[in-house]
């Protein structure tokens, strides 16, 4: 007994523990990967950055390098701005390539650069343009020509000629973007590049933004400056003042610019648009303000008439619509959408008529994402999830008789990076208990190679002692089952009892209890002697349409009832000290935490808001209309649930933590949320972090604000 026990000391000395630094500092969990792949045109090759950081030309086959196509080393000399290569891509014809420099970011996905054009053939490098940086810079589809942005104008340069061409001159900062999206398109509609150029490069559509009556929002900057900057742009808020959006169509041969009819209310979203398969024909995707019809709107290029092909409404709200709306079929002779109209998000495909011709997907197991169709239009590719929300597969639908094939096969997290042709596709794969593989498979699933297997990895986690992480499901007192995962301290012992940290975030179609894997603070509390324990309530994605869009004008209210349930759930099982149940969240789920609080202030002992929204009214108009229709008429539900309308409820611990400089959830949010303790008495404590954005993060932020959030919770559950 001695020997045994002696061994199973030795055995356990040998594991360490977890610390904030693996977390926050050393990146000791975090898998490698496979980035930047980008297929070639051919399908048989893509290109990829080398250890060196060159651009390199790889097989898929084989995953052997066949040559370099670009070395920064041998142009930084005399181009010192390749020093600072932020990221490239190849033109259609792939005789050119776009290396992109100095990239300064605007927003989140939105950034300037300074780009610089590679010939392969010459082996010549010229800049872009010498008038300043560019914002989203695009070849035609002939490679013959780029078209970028600056000072909010539309610019295309001919690469032949060597040429500038300006081609809108009313861009103006605060009044008129053109090819460029504002701040709530970028935001809410994942909109960056506002342009698209036609199948036969001879004409250029964009959007064309009037925000002159948006009202400004200001943020001061502070940089350790003796006089702190005010910066200011334009944020819609709910129920104010939108961009006035138009379409138009620039010919380069004529030089003439038509104006598409995207009908006589101003007061809408062209939430897309994109050529069809005719070059004089531009597809656009029309939704009213309240976000519950759309209409895919086509029209004629050269005079801008336009027709309805589709129309769809909703009782509540349509789900934003993605990049693949609609997905026109190569032969010209129909498209394809995602629609919920059975009660799940699935796919369907029309005739150019407008007439349904097939539904292609169906079942509880709703879409995720489209990767696209095969050239020949018989197969669509796609990720769905595979029984159940917490679980994702890649799959293949005949466009013809609608069977579905699934290409993966393990269960947990997976997606997919197909080649141009679909020959061949990088499936990434991980669960909670298996870090991300990379492997190479063939259009028909068969794996051929193994692109990374995080070895290092797999072997670093056996020498530490982890927590374990198990899905569970109950059912609350109001007849919902809800999903969610539970973190367990390594060694747990069932006859203790434990403290719980309740993690979400709660958001609409949102899912966070998920099967990947993921080592993070969660997991580094748990490692403190905490359960972590994580659940999807009503309101978020993967389960279907009416239990997505049951929190329609009230957020807030199911999805707080839910995790107090979950809360009253917990108490109940033997292992967790009732007294002791904590919640904490970020951005939605920051505003949630905080409810939760105040709503729950019989259940939970404390909660870490961060980045919270507190008032809905504070929010902008694309994403909070679409979930709560206008504030003008529907203010109970904005108010209802607004957590600066229940501090009086506060018993417990409360931290707010926010950064100044958060153009997403406004610091307005927090400063609103102290006002009104304050007022009704209640103490809590409050961090900000000066200059930093939603994330909160740089330099040592990140550590600061764990050890920060660590300590809270210590002190106080």
């Amino acid at each position: 007994m001695a020997l045994v026990l002696g061994l199973s000391f030795s055995t356990s000395a040998q594991r360490a523990q977890l610390s904030l630094e693996d977390i926050t500092k050393r990146g000791t969990f975090r898998a490698k990967s496979v980035y930047g792949l980008s297929s070639m045109n051919d399908g048989e090759r893509y290109t990829a950055y080398t250890t060196q950081r060159q651009i390199a030309r790889f097989a898929y086959a084989t995953g052997q390098q066949e040559a370099v196509l670009f070395d920064p080393a041998e142009h930084s000399a005399a181009t010192p701005d390749l020093k600072q290569l932020g990221g490239y891509f190849m033109s259609p014809t792939e005789q050119h390539m776009m290396l992109e420099t100095h990239i300064d970011y605007i927003y989140r996905r939105s950034y300037t650069a300074v780009n610089y054009l590679y010939d392969l053939n010459s082996k010549r490098l010229t800049p872009l343009s010498s008038g300043g940086p560019q914002i989203h810079a695009e070849f035609s589809p002939d490679g013959k020509k780029v078209a970028f942005v600056r000072g909010n104008n539309l610019f295309v340069v001919d690469i032949e000629r060597g040429t500038e061409q300006q081609l809108t001159s009313d861009g103006q900062h605060g009044h008129v973007l053109n090819g460029l999206a504002d701040w709530v398109y970028e935001e809410e509609f994942s909109l960056t590049t506002a342009f698209r150029w036609s199948p036969d490069s001879r004409r250029l559509a964009y959007y064309r933004f009037d925000e002159s009556q948006v009202k400004l929002f200001n943020m001061t900057t502070f940089g350790g400056q003796l006089y702190p900057e005010n910066s200011t742009f334009k944020y819609p808020k709910c129920g104010e003042q939108n961009s006035v959006v138009s379409i138009h169509v620039h010919d380069l041969q004529t030089g003439r610019t038509a104006t598409m009819d995207v009908g006589p209310n101003p007061d809408q979203y062209i939430s897309r648009i994109d050529w069809t398969t005719n070059p004089n024909e531009l597809c656009m995707v029309r939704l009213n303000r309240l976000q519950n019809k759309v209409d895919i709107l086509l029209a004629d290029a050269s005079s801008g008439a336009s027709r309805t092909l589709y129309s769809e409404s909703n009782k509540s709200y349509i789900s934003e619509t993605s990049d693949t709306y609609p997905l026109f079929t190569p032969d010209g002779k129909g498209f394809i959408i995602e629609s919920e109209k059975d009660g799940y998000k699935h796919l369907y495909l029309f005739d150019m008529q407008g007439r349904q011709t097939r539904q292609l997907t169906s079942g509880p197991d709703e879409l995720v994402e489209v990767y696209g169709l095969a050239p020949d239009g018989k197969t669509l590719y796609y990720r769905a999830h595979d029984g159940g929300p917490m679980n994702t597969a890649v799959y293949a639908v005949s466009v013809g008789n609608a069977k579905v094939s699934q290409l993966s096969t393990q269960k947990g997290t997976n997606y997919a990076n197909f080649s141009s042709t679909f020959r061949y596709y990088a499936l990434y794969h991980s669960s909670t208990t298996s870090p991300l593989m990379v492997t190479l498979h063939n259009h028909k699933g068969k794996a051929i190679r193994v692109m990374e297997d995080n070895h290092e990895l797999r072997q670093r986690i056996k020498g530490y002692e982890l927590p374990s992480k198990e899905f569970f499901s109950f059912r609350t007192s109001e007849g919902v089952e809800l999903n969610g995962y539970m973190i367990k301290p390594f060694g747990f012992d069932s006859t203790r009892c434990y403290p719980v940290l309740m993690y979400q975030y709660s958001g609409p179609g949102s899912i966070t209890a998920v099967n990947r894997f993921e080592v993070a603070w969660n997991d580094y509390i748990a490692s403190l002697g905490y359960l972590v324990v994580c659940v999807d309530g009503r309101g978020t994605g993967g389960r279907g349409e009416q239990f997505k869009k049951v929190t329609y004008g009230q957020l807030g209210l199911y999805e707080s009832d839910d995790q107090i349930a979950t809360a009253r759930y917990l108490q109940q099982l033997p292992y967790v000290d009732a007294n002791r149940i904590g919640i904490w969240g970020w951005s939605y789920g920051g505003y949630m935490s905080s409810l939760c609080l105040f709503k729950g202030a019989d259940v939970f002992r404390m909660a870490i808001a961060v980045a919270p929204v507190t008032n809905w009214r504070y929010y902008d108009s694309v994403y909070t209309e679409r979930y709560m229709g206008l504030p003008q008429d529907n203010p109970m539900g904005y108010d209802g649930n607004s957590p600066i309308n229940h501090v009086d409820k506060l018993r417990g611990k409360l931290l707010i933590v926010h950064g100044t400089a958060d153009d997403n959830v406004h610091y307005q949010n927090a400063l609103a949320m102290v006002e009104k303790l304050v007022e009704a008495n209640k103490q809590f404590s409050f961090f900000t972090y000066p200059d930093k954005n939603h994330f909160i993060r740089g330099g040592n932020t990140s550590h600061h604000l764990y050890t920060m959030l660590t300590s809270y919770v210590r002190e106080n559950l």
